[in-house]
Order: C-alpha cells, then structure tokens, then sequence
C-alpha cells in the first residue's frame, strides 16, 4: 500500500526542477504537533510571566504603602492632640486603601502571598489600633456618674421589653467592646462604639444582635440559638462554637470553626473557610440600614464583589465532589427582611 504524503518539487543547482519528493504525512502531523507545542509553550511562559509581574507590582506597592504606614504611626505622638488625630485619621484612609488593594489583587497571587499579607494588614492594624489608644485615649469618665461618690461604680444597665426579651443599652459597655454571658436578650451596638475596633461575641444564648457599624474584626464563640447582624467588617470574622444560630455580615474573609446547624447570610470578598462543621447553609448578604454605604467605604470592601458561594472545607479534599458539611439556602427559603431593633435602643 503506498504511503500517504504530499508531494514537494525539488531543484538541482541549475534552477531545474527535479521529480517531486513525496513526504510522509506522518512526518507533517509531527511537525504541525511540534509546532503547536512550542506555540502553547510560548503562551503559557508569557501568562507565567505577566502573573509574576502583577505579583511584582503588588508585592513592591503592598510593601511601600505598608512602610508609609508605619512611618506614619511612628511620628504621631501625643504633644499635639489635634495633629495627631489627622495623622491618625490619614493612616487609617491609607491602611483601608491597601485592604482593598489586597482584596482587588487576589485573583492572581499565591494562596502563600495573600496569607503573608493578610498577617502584614492584621499586624498593622493592631500597631494602628495601640497607638490611638496611647496617643487619643478614651475618656471613661464621660459614661460614668456625675455623682463623684459613686464614680467607682459601673453606670448601671438601662433596660427596655420589647416583644418578651430584654433590650441592653450598649453604651454602657466602656473598658470591653462586645457582649459576653447573656440570654435572652437583645444587644446593641452602634458605629460610633464599634468602629475599626475588634469586637467579641460569646457565650451568647438565644440573643438578637445588632451591630450597626463597620468593625476591624469580629470574634463570635460559644453561641448557640443566636441571631447576629452585623455592618461590613474590614479584615475577618471568626466563628467557633457556634450551634442553631443565624449570622449576618459582609467581610474580607470568614474562618468558622466547630459549627453545627447555622445559616450565613455572607458577603465576602475573598474566600469563605470552614473546618469541624457541619450543616452549615450559605446565602448572599441581604441586611440594609442607614449608612451602610458609607460603612462599606470605611471598611474598604466592594459592595459590588461577593464570592458568598466560594467556600473551602478543610475536612474535604475531595475534588470535583461537593463538601456534605455546606449547603447553599434555597431562594424560598431565604430571609429578605430581618428584624430592626434600633428604634428600641
């Protein structure tokens, strides 16, 4: 059987055409595959490189902007009260500027550089955090008595009913910034008292929160049979121990730990983790109050970017098969309105 092929003229020295030489087209396809091997290579080396250039880029501008930062804190003292609040308000712009940097630039970095630089912005937050408190402490006494025999005492808790529960008055918390140790109760907060600070929730039962502000983290431990409601929060929420309990929050990223039964209503910009859970029920972030715009700018996170159904199990590394231990909430099953408890404050 003759072998196929194409047919190629060939010359002699003189210009003259000589009989056609017949190449095996076996020979072409190996060629043609050659080829395209080396174009798929040149492709994959030029994304390869535009990636460690954006990495580059990051890394230089992460880098810089964190040391301007820092320098910043470093010459704000207390000797002008007022020049250091606006070096304090400038490092702040800038510390929620490289947040979204950060949350604009995960797409192409490394899982490793974006943990590094999350470590970097936590660290930097709590440097940012020390010095307000050293060089603009917070004057306690405005909360207390006037009565300078009693001025020792805790102001006492101001209570109202509504609907059976008990509403607490959150501005008599001063020395901690968050609720422990309740039942039955609803907690309230609002954003002058919970601004980029770090805010704790735990040993919470059967309790209606509501957290009308932008905080720099939030920790919710030991809840159960709880609903909490929350404004954008600036770096992570933390979750552990949580059972039966409804939480609501837009954020950077969200860590939950040991949960069981509990339904996120959850605006993320990065990635949702979860390790030791189970019956855990996604939905997107639908809670709105007044000024929550203006709160999403502070807590340098974009509104228009929620990554609510990218969530990572750590207990399942199963590829290509769904986690048993998450679930996202059917539309006819979803919240559309939660319940304010603002009025009532």
């Amino acid at each position: 059987m003759a072998a196929l092929g194409v047919e190629v003229n060939v010359g002699n020295d003189d210009g003259e055409t000589n009989t056609a030489v017949k190449v095996p087209e076996r020979v072409l396809r190996r060629d043609q595959a050659r080829l395209e091997e080396a174009e798929r290579r040149r492709n994959v080396k030029e994304s390869q490189t535009v990636s460690e250039e954006k990495s580059d880029f990051f890394t230089s501008t992460f880098n810089a902007e964190k040391t301007a930062v820092e320098e910043m804190l470093s010459s704000c003292n207390d000797s002008d009260r007022d020049k250091a609040a606006k070096t304090l308000e400038e490092a702040t712009l800038k510390f929620q500027q490289l947040q979204k940097f950060l949350n604009d630039s995960i797409m192409f970095l490394t899982q490793y550089e974006i943990r590094q630089a999350q470590a970097s912005l936590q660290k930097l937050q709590s440097s940012l955090a020390e010095k307000r408190d050293e060089v603009l402490p917070k004057k306690k006494f405005a909360f207390r008595s006037r009565n300078t025999g009693a001025s020792k005492q805790p102001a006492p808790i101001q209570q109202t009913t509504v609907a059976g529960t008990v509403v607490v008055d959150a501005a008599v918390s001063v020395d901690q910034c968050g609720f422990s140790n309740a039942d039955n109760q609803v907690l309230i907060k609002q954003n002058e008292e919970i601004q980029q600070c770090d805010v704790l929730l735990s040993h919470l039962t059967n309790c209606k929160v509501r957290l009308y502000g932008c905080p720099s983290t939030l920790h919710i431990k030991n809840v159960r049979k709880c609903e909490i409601l929350c404004g954008p929060v600036s770096s992570s929420v933390f979750v552990d121990q949580c059972t039966d309990s409804t939480l609501v929050f837009p954020c950077q990223q969200l860590r939950t730990h040991n949960t069981t039964a509990t339904q996120i209503y959850l605006h993320v910009t990065s990635r949702a983790i979860i390790e030791d859970c189970n019956g855990i029920r996604f939905a997107p972030f639908t809670w709105a109050y007044p000024g929550i715009h203006d709160h999403y700018k502070v807590a340098g996170l974009d509104p228009n970017r929620n990554n609510w159904t990218e969530v990572d199990d750590f207990n399942w590394l199963a590829a290509g098969t769904p986690s048993p231990n998450w679930t996202v909430i059917p539309e006819t099953e979803r919240i559309c309105k939660f319940l304010t408890y603002k009025d009532h404050k």
